[in-house]
C-alpha cells in the first residue's frame, strides 16, 4: 500500500483511545510517532480535529505478546482496550492461530486495523468444543456489548401461549418474560396483536379456559365465555376432569406442529357423531375444525410445504443493515420483526448475518429449520450449538428454489422495505435535531436529548420522568423514573423535586464513570468536549471518537419541562456537580397554556419564543408532551398503588399466606388494628411471636 493510500485510509478512521500496554502508557504512546512511524501509524481523529497519530506497531506487539501464551485448541479471547473496555469478542477453533492472524501487517481491513491500534490487553478461555466456545462468545457479547462486534440493539421479549402444568383444569394464556411458570410455552410470537389473535381461534377450537386461578376457584356459574362457546367451564363441573384433559392434549398438539393429526382426528369424530345420528355433537365439532381453518387461513403468508420454521433475512444500504424474522408453526405465520444490528460498515452480509442469528438464540429456543438468505462461515458449528441447547435437531439452510425460496425471498423484500423506513424516519429525525440545535444556539446537533418533568397533586405521589430522544426517535429503553424520596422538600415544590431528580440522575452518572472510566460511552458530539467533571469529560471525549449512529450514555442538551425557576434549578445542580457543558433548556406554557406561545430559557439568551410554524417548535411539543405522559402515567399508577396498599404490608415478617389469614379472620385492616392480643393468637397460621409483632405494631407506636 502506498503512503498516499495509507494516508487516504487514516482519514476514515476513528477510536476512543490511544493504544498501550497499560492505561498509563496511552499518553506517551501518542509522543512516540514521530515521521519514521509515518508507514506504520494510523491516524485516529477525534471527530474534525487534528489529534496526534496512534501506531498500530504497538497493538500489534501488545498481540504477540499474548500470542506466545494464547491456547492452541477452541476457546473465547477478548481484545482490552487500554481503560480495561472490552473491545471484541471472539471465538476461534484453534485460538492461537487466529490471534496470529492480527499480527499480519497487510491484508487487514480498516475496521480490523483499529481494533488492533487499540488493543491493551487480551483475555481467553478455553473450551472443550467449538459448539462451547460459541456459546460463551454469544453471551460474553450480549453482556459486554464490545464496540466492534455485531450487537443486537433491540432485546424485547417475544409474546408467546402459555398452556400452564400447574393445575389441574390447566389455563391458556398469552405470556412474556422470563418463563418460570411450569406448562408449554409456544412461540415466538412477532406481536401481541398475533397473540391475541391465535388465542381468540384456539378458545373457539379447543375451549380451553383462560381465566385466573382465583377468579377459576371462585366461580358458582358458568361465565359469559361458557355461553358463547369459547370455554368448557371446568370451574363448574360442565365437563368431566378427564374430558378436559383430552382437550388439553388436542391444544399442545395442535401448537406442537401436529395439527393435521388433530385435525383429521375431530374430522373422524364428527364423522362418528353424525353417522350416530349425534348431530348436535357433530356441529360442535364442526365448529371446532372451522375455528383450526380458521387459524391457518387468516394470516397473510401461510406455507403449504413448511410447518415450522423461523426465516432470517439481511439487507444492506448506506453503511445500515436489517435484518428481518419470520416466524412460521404449524403451517402458519406468527408474524415478524425488523431488527437493525449496529455492525460496522465494512463487514459482509454474511458477517453480520452469522453473528446476528447466534446472539438472536441465546436467550430464545430455537426452532427445527432455519431459513437464511446468506451462506454463514459457522452454520454446523452454530447447528450443533442450538442442537445442545434445544435437546433436538436443528437444520440451518439456506434455500435455492421452491417454497422455502420463497418464503425467504419474502423476508428479504421486507428487509429492504424496512430499512428504507428506516433511514428515511431517520434523516427526518436527523434534520429535526440539526433544527433544534440551531433554535437553541448549540454548537453542533445534540445526539441525546433528555426530558425532565415532574408530576404529583399537592405533593403526594411525587415522581420525576426522564425520556430520552436520539437520531432513532424517543428511546423508550432508556426512559427512566425518579420517586420523589426527600421528606423536607415542601409540597408542590417543583423547583426542588427538579434538583433531587437531576442530582441523582448526574450523580449517578460520574459515580458509573468513576467505577469504570474510559469506556466510550460518552455524549457529546464528534468535536465537542465537554468541561466538567473529569470522569464524566473523558467519557464525552472518548464517545466523541466512537460509533456515531449509537445513543450515547449521556445527554449534550437538557430539556426542562418548567420555567425559569426549573431552568434556575437545573443549571444550579450541573454547577454543583462540576458539569458546565452540558447544554440546558427550559420549556414554560405559553399564556392560558396554548399551544404555540411557549417561552424558551436557554442559557446565554434571553427569554424567547419561536414562530409558531416553526419545525423545532413542533418537535420540543412533541418532546414536552411525551415527557408530560411519562411522568403523568407513572404518578397514576404509584398512585393507584397507595389506594390500594394496606397497613400490614409495613410489618415486618408478614407475608402474603399470614395477610390472607388475618383479613379472613377479621375482615379489614381497621378491624385488625383495634383486635386483642388474644384474638391473634386464635388465628390460623398465626403463632404467639407473630402475634405480638402484629399487636406492637398497630398499639406500642409501630407505626
Amino acid at each position: 500500500m502506498s503512503r498516499a493510500q495509507k494516508s487516504r485510509s487514516s482519514q476514515n478512521q476513528t477510536a476512543t483511545n490511544a493504544p498501550g500496554i497499560a492505561a498509563e502508557q496511552a499518553a506517551s504512546l501518542a509522543a512516540e510517532v514521530d515521521e519514521s512511524d509515518a508507514d506504520t501509524s494510523l491516524d485516529l481523529a477525534f471527530g474534525e480535529q487534528d489529534a496526534p497519530a496512534v501506531p498500530i506497531r504497538h497493538g500489534a506487539e501488545v498481540i504477540r505478546r499474548f500470542w506466545e501464551h494464547a491456547p492452541a485448541g477452541p476457546g473465547v479471547y477478548r481484545m482490552i482496550g487500554a481503560h480495561h473496555d472490552v473491545l471484541y469478542v471472539g471465538k476461534a477453533k484453534s485460538v492461537r492461530k487466529r490471534i496470529a492472524s492480527y499480527m499480519r501487517p497487510t491484508g487487514l481491513t480498516p475496521r480490523i486495523t483499529r481494533m488492533i491500534a487499540l488493543t491493551a490487553s487480551m483475555v481467553f478461555v478455553s473450551t472443550a468444543t467449538e459448539t462451547e466456545a460459541l456459546l460463551l462468545e454469544t453471551n460474553l457479547i450480549k453482556q459486554l456489548k464490545p464496540r466492534f462486534n455485531v450487537l443486537m440493539r433491540d432485546d424485547k421479549s417475544f409474546p408467546y401461549i402459555l398452556l400452564a402444568g400447574d393445575h389441574a383444569a390447566p389455563q391458556i394464556t398469552k405470556h412474556r418474560g422470563a418463563r418460570n411458570r411450569k406448562g408449554d410455552y409456544f412461540g415466538p410470537f412477532a406481536s401481541v396483536w398475533a397473540v391475541n389473535r391465535t388465542l381468540n381461534a384456539l378458545q373457539r377450537a379447543f375451549l380451553l379456559r383462560s381465566c385466573s386461578d382465583s377468579f377459576y376457584a371462585n366461580r358458582s356459574r358458568p361465565c359469559l365465555l361458557y355461553q358463547i362457546k369459547r370455554c368448557s367451564a371446568p370451574c363448574t363441573g360442565e365437563i368431566g376432569e378427564a374430558e378436559y384433559q383430552e382437550l388439553v392434549r388436542q391444544a399442545r398438539d395442535f401448537l406442537s406442529s401436529k395439527s393435521q393429526a388433530v385435525r383429521e382426528s375431530l374430522a373422524r369424530e364428527m364423522t362418528e357423531a353424525a353417522d350416530l345420528l349425534d348431530f348436535e355433537h357433530a356441529a360442535r365439532l364442526r365448529d371446532r375444525i372451522a375455528a383450526l381453518s380458521a387459524i391457518q387461513g387468516a394470516q397473510g403468508i401461510n406455507p403449504k410445504t413448511v410447518e415450522e420454521a423461523d426465516v432470517f433475512a439481511i439487507a444492506e444500504e448506506a453503511g445500515q443493515f436489517c435484518v428481518e424474522v419470520f416466524f412460521f408453526r404449524t403451517y402458519q405465520n406468527w408474524g415478524n420483526r425488523a431488527y437493525f444490528p449496529r455492525a460496522d460498515k465494512s463487514l459482509a452480509l454474511e458477517e453480520v448475518l452469522d453473528s446476528f442469528v447466534a446472539q438472536f438464540y441465546a436467550d430464545k429456543p430455537p426452532c427445527r429449520l432455519i431459513l437464511l438468505s446468506h451462506e454463514i462461515e459457522n452454520h454446523l458449528v452454530l447447528e450443533e450449538a442450538l442442537r445442545v441447547s434445544a435437546r433436538h435437531k436443528i437444520e440451518i439452510a439456506v434455500p435455492q428454489k421452491g417454497e422455502k425460496w420463497d418464503l425467504v425471498a419474502q423476508a428479504e423484500q421486507n428487509a429492504r422495505a424496512a430499512l428504507g423506513r428506516k433511514l428515511s424516519e431517520t434523516a427526518s429525525q436527523s434534520h429535526l435535531l440539526a433544527t433544534l440545535g440551531h433554535a437553541f444556539s448549540l454548537p453542533c446537533a445534540p445526539r441525546r436529548i433528555e426530558v425532565y418533568d415532574n408530576s404529583h397533586i399537592m405533593g403526594m405521589n411525587a415522581v420525576g420522568a426522564m425520556i430520552v430522544v436520539g437520531a432513532d426517535g424517543f428511546m423508550k429503553t432508556h426512559y427512566r423514573t425518579f420517586n420523589i424520596k426527600n421528606p423536607e422538600l415542601a409540597p408542590g415544590d417543583d423547583n426542588a423535586m427538579m434538583r433531587e431528580v437531576l442530582r441523582r440522575r448526574f450523580a449517578r452518572l460520574i459515580k458509573e464513570d468513576a467505577a469504570a472510566p474510559g469506556t466510550g460511552s460518552g455524549a457529546g458530539p464528534p468535536g465537542q468536549v465537554l468541561e466538567g467533571h473529569a470522569a464524566v469529560n473523558e467519557a464525552m471525549n472518548n464517545e466523541a471518537a466512537g460509533d456515531e449512529t449509537s445513543l450515547p450514555d449521556r445527554p449534550d442538551l437538557i430539556l426542562i419541562d418548567g420555567g425559569k425557576g426549573q431552568f434556575n434549578a437545573a443549571r444550579e445542580i450541573l454547577t454543583e456537580l462540576g458539569i458546565t457543558g452540558v447544554a440546558v433548556a427550559a420549556i414554560a406554557k405559553g399564556p392560558d397554556r396554548n399551544a404555540g406561545r411557549e417561552s424558551f430559557f436557554v442559557e446565554g439568551k434571553e427569554p424567547f419564543k419561536l414562530s409558531p410554524r416553526d419545525p423545532a417548535l413542533y418537535f420540543v411539543q412533541r418532546l414536552r408532551d411525551e415527557a408530560h405522559r411519562f411522568a403523568i402515567g407513572t404518578h397514576r399508577a404509584r398512585r393507584k398503588k397507595a389506594f390500594t396498599k394496606s397497613p400490614l404490608d409495613d410489618i415486618p415478617g408478614i407475608g402474603p399466606a399470614r395477610k390472607r389469614a388475618l383479613l379472613h379472620a377479621f375482615g379489614t385492616a381497621k378491624a385488625i388494628s383495634r383486635a386483642a392480643l388474644s384474638d391473634f393468637e386464635k388465628v390460623p397460621g398465626i403463632n404467639a411471636a407473630t402475634a405480638r409483632l402484629v399487636y406492637d405494631f398497630f398499639h406500642e407506636g409501630g407505626r
